[in-house]
């Protein structure tokens, strides 16, 4: 790349288990930077959402679908230079090299609060297919990134504000 071309904006994947955050801090980091957002949960085939509601965890046959779907919405913001984030749990190393197939300098970041954080947030939870049953299943799939993926865990309880302002800086910094 010459020195007057610019990259193009990142396209992040905000990843991890259920109640984590993911939805709050993709969909504020998006509105921050002025980029599209997706909710990755949208994505999932009918099959996937009435499996996961009847309590059964989705194995990777079942994923599969979902993260090329996942894919190709990071490919479409890349083919058109624009940002993106996007949510996706992408539990398992596996699912992110799947990812960064569709863009090989994909940023992730890991809301990675306490587990009785996540456990109340998920009891509270309302209207969402996701049963509460479901987290321990998560939690034993969660492969939290290694240090040779693009990645940040913002761990504890940091606030909305300070959790985005540790993503921006992070960005910058790891462009």
């Amino acid at each position: 790349m010459r020195a007057h071309e610019q990259q193009p904006p990142p396209v992040v994947v905000v990843m991890g288990v259920s109640a984590s955050g993911k939805s709050t801090l993709g969909a504020a980091l998006a509105r921050r930077l002025g980029w599209a957002f997706q909710e990755g949960d949208d994505l999932h085939p009918a099959a996937n959402v009435a499996k996961m509601a009847a309590g059964q965890p989705l194995d990777d046959a079942d994923r599969a679908p979902w993260l090329d779907r996942v894919a190709d919405w990071i490919a479409q913001r890349s083919a058109a230079g624009e940002g993106g984030v996007i949510t996706c749990s992408a539990l398992k190393r596996a699912y992110r090299d799947r990812l960064r197939l569709a863009r090989s300098d994909l940023a992730f970041v890991l809301p990675d609060p306490p587990e009785a954080l996540l456990r109340a947030r998920i009891a509270g939870r309302r209207g969402h297919f996701m049963p509460p049953s479901l987290l321990d299943s998560q939690l034993r799939t969660l492969q939290r990134p290694e240090p040779d993926e693009r990645a940040l865990a913002i761990t504890g309880e940091p606030g909305a504000d300070a959790a985005l302002e540790q993503v921006e800086r992070w960005l910058a910094s790891s462009a």
